[in-house]
């Protein structure tokens, strides 16, 4: 019975291997997390008949199963996130990004946007309001659906039920426009309009970035704060290098509070390589964790 009270323990090899599974498949650092990992996961293996560590990741290694890997997800890492986070970004996006796009598919009329590590939903839902507020009555004209991708099926599950509280600072227009109450005092529902114009995909950022799509805007907010520096520089370079060209990347990758400014959205030019890739042409907006000292106006 006391058992039941106390954290299973995990040997240094088990850890070890652990960290090293979860790196190596969903790109995840958790060098430094033994104690969140035993007290995170100890009741739940108790529960499933397990009496230590070893056991549950030799049948986690071995098996495979998309149900204990998605435990293993879900508990080791925090699905925190809201509507109009970090509004800087929005304004950037809404102000300063969707003008220049909306010029340079004037003839096309479609654009494409991707929130990466979108969670439960809030980040591709204010992206799509964002751009009903931009293209206000001539949004019908344009195809402007967000592709939102996350690797947890539960956080998926929430976001396509687009069901939440009484969202924090949101604007009373935009709560009335966007957003559906059956009575006072329940929860909001997201308007039909802003829901069809997001597409919930599963997806690991480890895996190859594939999509039949040439995306205008790159949203990776919600991810990289569980990344290593490698795996961050890794994964905006394949942003970049993607079998389909990305004409125009948005990545503020939330790993800071630093003000959204010009200078970060900017063609590549030769010397100043974020990240230390090379690019061709092409713009990026980054919003880094731990800026370069004295980046200049072409760094960071």
């Amino acid at each position: 019975m006391d058992m039941m009270f106390h954290d299973l323990t995990i040997t240094d090899e088990d850890f070890q291997r652990l960290v090293r599974f979860i790196h190596e498949n969903y790109g995840i650092d958790l060098s430094k997390k033994r104690q969140l990992i035993t007290s995170r996961l100890s009741q739940s293996l108790k529960t499933r008949g397990y009496t230590d560590f070893k056991s549950f990741l030799e049948h986690l290694f071995t098996a495979r199963d998309p149900q204990d890997l998605e435990l293993v997800l879900n508990k080791l890492t925090t699905n925190y996130t809201y509507f109009l986070r970090e509004k800087d970004h929005f304004s950037f996006f809404q102000q300063t990004v969707l003008p220049e796009l909306a010029q340079r598919h004037q003839k096309d009329k479609v654009l494409a946007i991707w929130s990466a590590g979108c969670s439960s939903g809030e980040e591709p839902y204010t992206l799509s309001m964002c751009l009903k507020e931009y293209f206000g009555a001539q949004a019908s004209q344009w195809d402007t659906r967000v592709l939102a991708t996350d690797i947890s099926q539960q956080a998926m599950a929430k976001a396509k039920a687009a069901v939440y509280q009484p969202p924090a600072d949101m604007p009373a227009d935009w709560l009335r426009r966007y957003f559906v109450q059956d009575r006072p005092g329940t929860q909001y529902t997201v308007a039909p309009a802003i829901r069809s114009n997001v597409i919930f995909r599963t997806f690991n950022l480890m895996d190859p970035i594939r999509f039949r799509l040439k995306f205008d805007v790159i949203f990776c907010r919600n991810v990289m704060i569980y990344f290593d520096q490698a795996t961050r520089d890794a994964l905006v370079r394949r942003f970049y290098n993607s079998p389909m060209p990305i004409s125009l990347s948005a990545i503020p990758n939330l790993l800071g509070k630093r003000r959204c400014s010009a200078w970060w959205l900017r063609p590549y030019t030769a010397g100043h390589e974020p990240c230390g890739a090379r690019f061709s042409g092409r713009s990026v907006f980054t919003h880094a964790s731990q800026p370069a000292q004295n980046p200049g106006p072409g760094g960071g």
